[in-house]
């Protein structure tokens, strides 16, 4: 990891210091992404099966997963998995009920009632990577909060491998979840599917989930297309900071980055101490681990992009992870509930020594699906509120009409709205001629 002294920094080089790998959105990606599109739009499932071989190097025969496969999957799952993923989706179900919004109402004046209701959004997509690893645990994430909002209908594209058959932790996963429908389908193809419809796969309104940079292109453009699809959030690739102090484990910090940072190449992670002590014995820990690790070569390519920075106190610590907005923000402090209240960009918060991020990202009930690249300034991760809508319902009576019109008829009379103001003020001229 790069080394480097905050405070010896100008302002300029401290933003090139958090900058995060360039994210791939070169012409030639916009344009393949928007040929994939076109292709999948025009020519439905014979360009799926096209691209599967292309791409995925599998000849697919059905596109849709059938239930001798959900069948043959769920054999040939060692029974300790399969008890994992139903351990990790009670503890994920039991924190999104908990947390989903509820129905409320209040009233704002004598006679006048205002409700929120709640609706699901009727067709959802989950895309599930399975790229160098399948991620069962992404099909719990999305699958569940959807399940409980109630969406009609949910579909799930994951890529199928060599044999065309999908991952067989990921369709139980999904089958556990509830997912109505789960195709073999994976990249930019598969986020086009969902967004336009093909005669297998339906069209769906909104679309969620993670990937590599066509995925992320194709959901951007389908989200910015009226007869596209909305999307969950904008993502880059997986990210974490750490805070700590010098009473930090170094061992457990350094296995903190290291377990994002085998992600991917392009995975970035950050170490932030007032300790220098702590970052030299880190810095050995994550060579010594690293060594160590079946994902080495992938998780040495991300450590190259990745800084380990010394700053003066654990309060500019933490004005510094503001500024970066982590995905992952994990607080390796003596007392990291101290440091919680300055903290106010973050995707997901870890709390002292014995809360590894890992955690997080299967079972210990929150989401992990995640804003990044700095979207957590602006973006929430994926929750039950994420699968529906929320609307409003007001129903006002003669009473309350009498007391909020005159106010209404104020203010669309300075907005030189007329047909505004006489709505309210024909009512309140019948409601004088009843009296």
């Amino acid at each position: 990891m790069n080394r480097i002294d905050w405070n010896a920094l100008d302002e300029s080089a401290r933003g090139e210091a958090l900058a995060r790998p360039a994210q791939s959105r070169a012409d030639e990606l916009r344009r393949g992404v928007e040929q994939i599109i076109v292709a999948v739009r025009e020519k439905g499932d014979v360009a799926l099966r096209e691209l599967s071989a292309k791409y995925d190097r599998c000849a697919l025969d059905a596109i849709e997963v059938d239930e001798a496969e959900f069948a043959a999957a769920e054999a040939a799952l060692d029974p300790t998995l399969k008890a994992a993923i139903h351990e990790a989706a009670t503890r994920i179900e039991l924190f999104h009920r908990a947390a989903a919004p509820q129905p409320m109402g209040v009233d704002t004046a004598p006679g006048v009632r205002v409700e929120r209701i709640l609706r699901p959004i009727s067709r959802v997509g989950l895309y599930v990577p399975a790229g160098t690893a399948p991620l069962p645990s992404t099909a719990l994430m999305l699958g569940i909060p959807a399940q409980i909002a109630g969406c009609r209908q949910v579909v799930l594209c994951s890529p199928a491998r060599a044999d065309g058959r999908c991952d067989e932790a990921v369709l139980y996963a999904a089958r556990v979840t509830g997912v109505h429908k789960v195709f073999k389908l994976g990249g930019a193809q598969a986020i086009a599917a969902m967004a336009y419809g093909t005669a297998s796969v339906p069209r769906c309104d909104k679309l969620f989930g993670p990937g590599n940079s066509w995925v992320t292109e194709a959901k951007l453009q389908v989200s910015t297309d009226p007869d596209g699809a909305a999307i969950d959030m904008p993502a880059g690739p997986s990210e974490v900071l750490v805070i700590a102090d010098a009473e930090a484990n170094p061992a457990f910090v350094a296995a903190d980055l290291l377990s994002q940072a085998e992600h991917g190449p392009d995975s970035q992670v950050i170490l932030l101490s007032p300790s220098t002590a702590l970052l030299d014995q880190v810095a050995i820990e994550v060579d010594r681990q690293c060594a160590e690790l079946p994902r080495g070569d992938i998780a040495k390519k991300a450590l190259a992009q990745s800084r380990s920075i010394a700053v003066e106190s654990l309060s500019q610590a933490v004005a510094v992870s503001n500024r970066y907005a982590p995905e992952h923000l994990i607080l390796q402090v003596a007392d990291p509930r101290a440091l919680l209240d300055g903290i106010d960009s973050a995707g997901s918060i870890f709390l002292g020594a014995w809360t590894p991020e890992s955690v997080g990202d299967y079972c210990s009930g929150s989401n992990h699906v995640l804003p990044t690249y700095g979207y957590a300034r602006s973006y929430s991760g994926v929750s039950v509120a994420s699968y529906q809508k929320q609307i409003t319902v007001q129903e006002v009576s003669e009473e309350g009409l009498r007391n909020i019109g005159p106010c209404t008829a104020i203010l669309a009379a300075a907005e030189q709205l007329e047909a505004h103001r006489r709505a309210v003020t024909l009512r309140l001229a019948a409601l004088e001629a009843q009296s």
